[in-house]
């Protein structure tokens, strides 16, 4: 499916069987990215039970590739990811690093000052900066503020890019603090799909 770029909703809006969360670009061309709904795209468990190197599952940018990697390599969550139908789509999956910060960038829940520093993202469309803490500021999507139905939990998130053998990369939701924890650590994930735009 392909979409023309000036069609796409608002950020936050119902679209594709989720919500529109931005555009992101993979391998010279743009894809749209779709947040799942909280009540079926939302779960938390361990990266990978294992600190072994997880082959194939290093792109800041494509996390279906990655996701598949993970289930490979023994990852209940990948497994779970991946087996999910939600709005009668079947492609959903955990985002990859940059496909991650884009959600924090757009659907920011709170109003806390970002974590200067964090937030590099050249994937995004447009490309995202570090954050200042003057820049960032709360999402305007009413369903994803704090205390809004769809909004993400101001905690720690996995993203699906490998950091290491013993480590992922994940974002705060509260701050923007991007950082690896151990893969055997508990953090929360939120699925996303997504399809090219012209």
């Amino acid at each position: 499916m392909s979409t023309v770029l000036t069609q796409l909703p608002a950020i936050g809006a119902a679209f594709q069987g989720g919500y529109f969360a931005g555009v992101i670009c993979d391998t010279d061309m743009r894809h749209a990215v779709i947040v799942a709904p909280k009540a079926s795209g939302e779960s938390s468990g361990v990266w990978t039970p294992s600190y072994a190197d997880t082959k194939g599952a290093r792109s800041f940018s494509y996390g279906l590739a990655n996701t598949d990697a993970m289930a490979e390599a023994g990852s209940e969550l990948a497994k779970w990811a991946r087996s999910q139908r939600i709005g009668d789509l079947a492609d959903w999956y955990i985002p990859a690093r940059d496909e991650l910060e884009l959600l924090y960038r757009n659907l920011k829940p709170t109003t806390a000052k970002s974590y200067p520093r964090c937030g590099d993202n050249p994937s995004s469309v447009p490309v995202g900066y570090p954050y200042d803490e003057d820049m960032h500021v709360q999402t305007s999507a009413e369903a994803f503020r704090h205390g809004g139905a769809e909004a993400l939990a101001d905690v720690w998130y996995w993203s699906s890019t490998q950091f290491s053998r013993d480590g992922a990369w994940t974002q705060n939701f509260y701050f923007g603090g991007q950082y690896y924890n151990c893969k055997s650590d508990e953090a929360r994930c939120r699925l996303v799909r997504r399809f090219t735009i012209e």
